[in-house]
């Protein structure tokens, strides 16, 4: 699979819903069969370096394909963050796109050990605590770069609080393959 068909689909399937029009998912499956597979995805959005619209799947429950065009769209014009994208930010926007691995569950006793589980620039973290879940994809290190900021805007992210350890949450890891716009 030739990974810039993939920020090809997202980039049309945005461009389609300003118009109303759908994608040719049928010719798309008949040349690359290979987008029939189940695979969970983010589509990161950014304008001028800045964050735009992030919107993904933690879990493949989809086609590779329904999952991109799906999250392409909700990242333009359904982020609950962001109003919806314009036609001119349309131009100016960059698409990154995460093809997540299965999530698996980390066994951890405390936080010392936690902190030897995560992989630091390399996992993604899910953060489960009762009906509260979130996540970070693995590009977040970049910015959040010690594990204590990390889990600590990942608790807030949850809406539990700076110190999200404290509850003992579910904590999944997964890596992902990232596909960028220049």
């Amino acid at each position: 699979m030739v990974p810039a068909l993939y920020l090809t689909i997202a980039r049309e399937s945005i461009l389609k819903q300003f118009s109303g029009l759908e994608m040719d998912k049928n010719t798309l499956l008949a040349t690359y069969p290979e987008l029939s597979k189940p695979k969970a995805t983010f589509v990161t959005l950014t304008l001028h370096g800045q964050l735009r619209g992030c919107i993904g799947s933690l879990v493949a429950h989809r086609p590779l394909l329904d999952d991109l065009i799906s999250n392409a769209q909700s990242a333009a014009f359904r982020d609950p963050r962001f109003s919806p994208l314009s036609h001119e930010e349309f131009s100016m926007i960059k698409i990154e796109i995460s093809l997540l691995s299965e999530p698996k569950l980390v066994s951890y006793t405390d936080k010392v050990e936690l902190k030897s589980l995560v992989r630091k620039g390399i996992d993604g973290v899910i953060l489960r605590v009762g009906n509260y879940q979130t996540t970070f994809l693995p590009q977040v290190w970049e910015e959040l770069d010690d594990f204590e900021s990390f889990f600590a805007h990942l608790g807030m992210k949850a809406g539990i609080g700076n110190n999200p350890l404290a509850y003992h949450p579910e904590i999944y890891i997964y890596q992902v393959e990232k596909i960028k716009e220049d």
